[in-house]
């Protein structure tokens, strides 16, 4: 059974060590509608396109991290996903939920994405026992986004 209260150490040894995180990939119907969005709300970058077929495929990047990148598959066929209104109407659907942004201040850039007008689902909050401060926006297309920063002088998720 897995432990629900410790973090299971680095497995160095592991066929799959090597793996890090690269992106998440996001199905939107509308390549321009969502570039301009990510880019004029998020202050997101394109960094790389290419057709797909009938479809477009892109990168954008975080104003100031090269690390991380959202893949859009943009185009046709895409189908509507479910508009939330608060958090916990969120938990019903199986599957992807929600993709994280670590920041410096969950409550500066929520005041910022609502000066924005972003929807946002879930105001700034704490959750002492993971030692996090965090909030949830969506985009249009209604994918979920979480901000997270670690509460001042308690452990966090990352201190394992």
């Amino acid at each position: 059974m897995v432990s629900l209260n410790t973090a299971a150490p680095a497995a160095s040894s592991s066929p799959f060590a090597s793996w890090k995180g690269d992106h998440v990939g996001i199905r939107v119907p509308d390549f321009d509608a969502a570039a301009t969005w990510y880019t004029g709300k998020l202050d997101f970058r394109i960094t790389h396109t290419m057709p797909l077929g009938e479809k477009m495929l892109a990168f954008l990047s975080p104003p100031a991290d090269d690390d991380f990148r959202i893949e859009f598959i943009a185009g046709p066929g895409c189908g509507v996903r479910p508009s939330y209104e608060q958090l916990g109407d969120t938990h019903a659907d199986g599957g992807w939920h929600h993709l994280c942004l670590r920041v410096d201040d969950v409550d500066a850039a929520i005041a910022e994405l609502k000066r924005r007008d972003v929807r946002i689902v879930s105001e700034a909050r704490d959750a002492p026992g993971l030692g996090l401060r965090f909030a949830f926006f969506s985009d249009p297309w209604g994918n979920l986004i979480e901000l997270m920063q670690p509460i001042a002088g308690s452990a966090t998720l990352g201190d394992h």
